[in-house]
C-alpha cells in the first residue's frame, strides 16, 4: 500500500458512508507480501478512518462486488497513462455486472509518481520506502526486507 492508495481511500471515505478496501490475491502478479499480510497492514493503516473496512479475495472483482453488495468501485489514477488500462477494466466489469459503476479519482499530484511496482522493487533491494508508504507499512518492510535482514 502506497501513500497514493491511502489518499484515494481517505477521499473515498468522505464520499461514501462505507468503503471496503479489497485486497486481491492475484496469482498472475508477483506481490511482495502474501494477501493475509497485506490485508493486516492495510487494516492497521486505515483503522482511524471512519467507515473503512478491509477484505481480501481471489477471483473476479465483480464476484467480490456481488458477494458484498457493492455497486460502486473506486479506482485511483496517477496519470493519464493509467486511464486506458483502467477504462478497459471498467468496461469489462460493466459487461460482466451491468449495475456496477466505476468512479475514477485522481491521486494528489505529490503521489502521482509513486507506483506499487517501484516501491516493491526498492523494498526488495533493501532501500528506503518511507517517503512512499504509510508508517505501518514502512516499519514492516524495514523489519522484513532491510539490508542484512534474514
Amino acid at each position: 500500500m502506497t501513500l497514493g492508495h491511502l489518499d484515494i481511500i481517505r477521499r473515498a471515505s468522505r464520499l461514501f458512508d462505507g468503503v471496503i478496501m479489497a485486497v486481491v490475491a492475484n496469482p498472475g502478479k508477483s506481490p511482495l507480501l502474501p494477501v493475509e499480510v497485506r490485508t493486516m497492514l492495510i487494516s492497521e493503516v486505515v483503522e482511524d478512518i471512519p467507515g473503512v473496512t478491509v477484505g481480501h479475495f481471489q477471483g473476479l472483482t465483480v464476484d467480490f462486488a456481488k458477494d458484498n453488495g457493492i455497486s460502486i468501485l473506486i479506482r485511483g489514477l496517477r496519470a493519464v497513462s493509467d486511464y486506458e488500462a483502467e477504462l478497459v477494466m471498467a468496461q469489462t466489469n460493466r459487461q460482466l455486472l451491468p449495475e456496477l459503476e466505476t468512479i475514477f479519482l485522481m491521486t494528489k499530484a505529490e503521489y502521482s509518481f509513486i507506483s506499487s511496482s517501484t516501491v516493491k522493487e526498492i523494498a526488495r533491494l533493501g532501500g528506503d520506502v518511507s517517503h512512499f508508504v504509510p508508517s505501518h507499512v514502512d516499519k514492516y518492510l524495514k523489519e522484513h526486507f532491510s539490508r542484512g535482514a534474514e
